[in-house]
């Protein structure tokens, strides 16, 4: 309990206690007793109402430790709904008969912050023992240049300072500029005729497609009659209409229609049942 200053004189003993017990940050309240509540109630509307208002005067608290996330690259908004539902887990979890609250809180939201921007900030997706990896490779990083004129560190040098091998620390840089991406759309040239990072990647070449159509294609031709083979050349590589074959073939406009749907539906088979035979084969 804080003694009342209006009863004590400057210099004494009493006024001493009073310097001695006050709180480091404004933001911590006395809420031992809420606390020892919490922890006699069932599940209920009672407990819930202790829960929620212990969560209310904590969280000052618990947007002060999403502070000191800022300028990392996540907005402060999101940053103090992480350090909310963080403190709502340290409430839960909290034993009043283990100390002080404030000691087993700021360690658990200051994890729960750590672990969003460990799980949910990665860019690119990387394995666990990778990201530990990146993360003592940036701080070995900063120890070995925190004096001025200090060449950047080796791999080697990471290495020893680390105890990690050199392709763990290989791994660990790698992953250092795995945490953000760099937008299709970024300018790589200052000058007036600049290109974006989107046309320096190759496209897709509609050729291999041609050419698994023709080589799918090519036994069910040889399987059709000669005069169904020469129908197909003539209307689809030198282009002739169905009335030109018509004529060259002495036959009806009507037929070679039927001819050609023929010989595509049975070379259609053929292919598409090697390739059925080959799914199955694998």
């Amino acid at each position: 309990m804080l003694t009342d200053m209006s009863t004590s004189r400057p210099g004494t003993t009493e006024t001493a206690s009073v310097a001695s017990v006050r709180r480091i940050h404004d933001d911590a309240p006395d809420t031992t007793t809420l606390f020892v509540r919490l922890a006699e109630l069932d599940d209920g509307p009672e407990r819930v109402a202790v829960r929620d208002e212990l969560a209310a005067v904590w969280l000052p608290m618990a947007h002060r430790i999403a502070g000191r996330f800022r300028d990392r690259g996540e907005s402060a908004e999101d940053l103090r709904q992480v350090a909310a539902l963080g403190l709502v887990k340290a409430i839960d979890r909290f034993d009043p008969s283990r100390g002080a609250f404030e000691s087993y809180a700021v360690p658990t939201i200051t994890g729960e912050v750590k672990r969003h921007f460990r799980d949910r900030m990665w860019a690119v997706r990387v394995p666990r023992r990778v990201q530990e990896a990146r993360n003592r490779v940036r701080v070995a990083r900063r120890e070995l240049t925190q004096h001025p004129g200090t060449p950047e560190p080796t791999t080697a040098d990471l290495a020893a300072h680390t105890g990690l091998t050199e392709q763990e620390v290989a791994e660990g840089l790698e992953a250092l500029e795995s945490f953000s991406t760099l937008s299709l759309d970024a300018e790589l040239s200052t000058e007036d005729a600049g290109y974006s990072l989107a046309d320096t990647l190759g496209a897709t070449d509609s050729s291999y497609d041609v050419v698994v159509d023709r080589e799918a294609a090519k036994e069910g031709l040889r399987r059709l009659p000669e005069r169904e083979r020469a129908i197909l050349y003539m209307r689809f590589f030198e282009d002739m209409t169905q009335s030109r074959i018509a004529d060259r073939l002495g036959i009806s406009q009507m037929h070679v229609s039927r001819l050609i749907s023929r010989s595509c539906a049975r070379v259609r088979a053929v292919a598409l049942g090697q390739r059925q035979a080959g799914r199955t084969a694998g």
